[in-house]
């Protein structure tokens, strides 16, 4: 199947043909991280840089990314601009913990994340589709970008709290907006930081944000502990009150219920609006896996799902994520610095570099993968978990850091992704191509309309 030319090659920044000039290249990297790379990245395993004297080594390669996030993960940590830019999001919780306490909130969180408690949540995310669908009735265009946001911030609080008040879903999602396009891009000062406080007059902004989005994440947490439960619809808020120290028998105290709330509203809303957005634009390229996707939705309706195992299905349906996630991965950089001395790939690696590994090169890389720039989800097939095998695929990161929510991120875009697809074919009569722009995650340049055409009658 992937011996034949593709002919859907979405859009993409330009490749240099050489290494940009030092000031282009961090000017580049603040306004679009995804149009910086020279054609030799996507060829190399392993290469070292040096900018104003900051060196840098670049991990290209499956067994390289394994000993980074794997095999020797304890020795590499994120560096300052990570946590300067993510804290006041997303506060103290599971993303940014480090050794002895990120293995204890992995070890109290994990059992939330089971299939049987996924299960749980998979009515929220029908609920939060419905009100989708509902939304864009009798909208001949629509921005889908905007409607996914929407969406997806209602499916993770619907999960997370069970909240479906439209007016505290608007406040949630107009101030991580607000941050994501406002004090939480990247700055020239969080490049040349050495700590997390470092230039600490550039943090203002992000410190007001910050008490601003912790009050209204404990506002809802406060309320929603206080609510009358139903025993029949639980929530992730409901597992977290749950969770207990096994070595003290103590429940997790209120403010790390509120990062971890915090943590999830972010990763959850964010990451799945921008893949289902992706996933979106693709079909428009390519019309007949659009009605493959139709006619399998047709077959099984989302009204039919009741546990993660029917979500089986919509066999290309997940392909075509997966490969949405290729294409547009979550983060388009990931950053560490050993804290020791270490060698990678046979290249030694001095303590405190910082050391590169880029999903959006390693999923387009021309060793790993076969018409790397095409859009082909049949590379996926018979593949149930890719990202957990290999080291070339890092939608979820990889490791024992890999991400936690991966199983509910799909489910609910599989969710949403069907029950638009039941009753619209997408199109898009802009005939401006949609670029990607790296930030905290992968952006379009700017935001079509899509037509939306009913498939079946009222």
């Amino acid at each position: 199947m992937l011996d034949t030319i593709p002919s859907i090659v979405p859009p993409a920044p330009p490749i240099h043909p050489r290494d940009l000039p030092p000031i282009r290249l961090l000017l580049g990297s603040l306004r679009n991280s995804l149009a910086i790379w020279p054609d030799y990245a996507f060829d190399v395993a392993f290469n070292r840089n040096t900018l104003f004297g900051l060196e840098s080594a670049f991990i290209n390669d499956p067994s390289g990314v394994r000993h980074i996030m794997a095999t020797n993960a304890a020795n590499y940590v994120r560096p300052a601009m990570t946590p300067r830019i993510s804290r006041p999001l997303i506060g103290r919780g599971l993303f940014l913990a480090e050794g002895g306490e990120w293995r204890r909130q992995r070890r109290l969180l994990s059992p939330s994340f089971t299939p049987h408690h996924v299960d749980i949540l998979l009515p929220h995310f029908i609920a939060a589709a419905s009100d989708l669908v509902r939304e864009l009735e009798g909208q001949p265009g629509v921005d889908l970008s905007a409607a996914f946001q929407v969406a997806a911030l209602n499916a993770v609080l619907r999960a997370l709290f069970s909240l479906p008040d439209q007016g505290e879903r608007d406040r949630i999602g107009v101030l991580v907006r607000q941050y994501v396009t406002g004090p939480g891009r990247p700055q020239l000062f969080d490049a040349f930081a050495r700590s997390e406080t470092s230039f600490a007059f550039t943090l203002r902004r992000r410190r007001a944000f910050q008490k601003r989005w912790f009050a209204a994440v404990d506002a809802i947490v406060t309320a929603r502990r206080s609510a009358p439960r139903d025993a029949d619809h639980r929530d992730l808020l409901d597992l977290l009150i749950a969770v207990r120290d096994p070595d003290t028998g103590q429940p997790i105290a209120a403010d790390e219920v509120r990062d971890q709330c915090a943590t999830m509203i972010f990763a959850g809303y964010e990451t799945t609006a921008r893949l289902l957005f992706w996933a979106s634009y693709l079909l428009t390229l390519d019309h007949n896996e659009q009605a493959r996707l139709r006619a399998e939705v047709a077959a099984f309706p989302p009204e039919r799902i009741k546990t993660l195992d029917d979500l089986g299905h919509w066999p290309r349906l997940r392909l075509v994520l997966l490969e949405a996630l290729r294409l547009y991965p979550a983060v388009p950089v990931l950053v560490r610095e050993p804290i020791n001395d270490d060698v990678i790939m046979g290249e030694p690696v001095r303590r405190g570099i910082q050391v590169y590994v880029a999903p959006w090169v390693l999923h387009r890389h021309r060793k790993h993968w076969q018409h790397p720039t095409a859009f082909m989800p049949d590379r996926f097939a018979g593949q149930s978990s890719p990202w957990t095998s290999g080291g070339a695929y890092l939608p979820f990161g990889a490791g024992p850091r890999i991400c936690i929510g991966a199983v509910f991120a799909l489910a609910e875009a599989q969710i949403m992704l069907a029950s638009l697809l039941q009753r619209y074919t997408l199109a898009i009569e802009d005939r401006r191509p949609v670029m990607p722009v790296g930030r905290l995650t992968i952006q379009p340049s700017h935001a079509p309309m899509f037509k939306l055409e009913r498939t079946r009658p009222r």
